[in-house]
């Protein structure tokens, strides 16, 4: 069933587009998405259809006709799959880079649900949904390491239960700019949607959610700090925001950091999900896995000195 938006314009937005206007408002819509809305007569102002190019003035009403939509079918696909520990209960991944986690716009093949899908012969916690079985937590697609995924109800539960009290131990491996002078630090800020570019998160303590990073230095080298992070909370981009935040971005992260990258051959940030660990959902035992420093991280430190 079609679901009715409606919008009324405050000063503040006099003269902007109506499609970036409204990609600010709707969360989740891109302005490709909304483009075909207007294109198709779906959003009226006063009742009247308009086109992209309207620019809203002070107190438009705006209507959008946004159509329920159609959830595609997920496939299992046979994609090799770096095990770092499984069981009846849990599987522990080594994502690889350039792998998305779960489908979503633009992604619904070769990511790690399709190749935990055709792992795991259906026996997939449901709780997420059809897009996301067996996922209780998420990494970006360029960010390395370890990720467990759940293989029934009753294990996701447990385990989304350990997340919500900070009770899951995720410590990461990253290279940033500069130097950073202390051995150790901690970086709070509440982190939420960026004001402007609905793409980024940022530092938001009107409208984010509570972070916590801590990290401390392993290696410096003359331009550039190898350090580890653990999170004590999980929100999106939280390490590569929060390193951002205090002058020392990720190496190869263009969306936080320099555009142009200083190791071209790089692809996205220099972030890799080192050691997991978490109660055993069923035993109630500790257990960790240690991800080993993918090739690309290693010669990025040889390169820098550092091996």
């Amino acid at each position: 069933m079609d679901e009715i938006l409606y919008f009324q314009v405050e000063e503040q937005d006099r003269d902007s587009r109506i499609d970036r206007y409204l990609s600010e408002q709707m969360d989740g819509c891109s302005r490709s998405f909304l483009q075909k809305l207007l294109k198709d007569g779906k959003i009226c102002i006063m009742g009247k259809p308009v086109k992209a190019s309207y620019k809203v003035q002070p107190g438009d009403q705006i209507a959008a006709v946004v159509p329920e939509p159609e959830e595609p079918e997920i496939l299992p696909e046979d994609i090799p799959l770096d095990i770092l520990y499984e069981d009846g209960d849990v599987l522990i991944v080594n994502k690889p880079k350039g792998m998305v986690v779960h489908p979503s716009a633009g992604h619904y093949s070769h990511t790690l649900v399709n190749a935990v899908m055709f792992h795991c012969q259906g026996q997939l916690s449901g709780i997420n949904g059809v897009l996301r079985p067996g996922i209780v937590h998420r990494i970006d697609m360029d960010t390395t390491g370890a990720l467990v995924v759940c293989k029934n109800d009753a294990s996701h539960q447990r385990l989304a239960e350990q997340l919500a009290v900070h009770a899951i131990t995720r410590r990461y491996r990253a290279v940033v700019h500069g130097v950073i002078k202390e051995d150790t630090g901690t970086v709070t800020g509440a982190i939420g949607r960026h004001p402007t570019d609905r793409k980024k998160m940022a530092l938001n303590e009107k409208n984010g959610k509570p972070a916590v990073t801590h990290y401390r230095v392993l290696e410096r080298f003359a331009q550039y700090t190898y350090i580890e992070c653990e999170l004590e909370t999980g929100r999106t981009h939280q390490i590569r925001v929060h390193m951002a935040s205090i002058g020392h971005p990720l190496v190869g992260d263009a969306v936080y950091g320099p555009k142009k990258c200083p190791f071209p051959k790089l692809q996205g940030q220099t972030l890799h999900a080192m050691v997991l660990g978490f109660h055993h959902p069923r035993t109630g035992e500790y257990l960790e896995v240690t991800a080993p420093l993918p090739e690309y991280f290693e010669k990025l430190l040889t390169q820098l000195g550092g091996r």
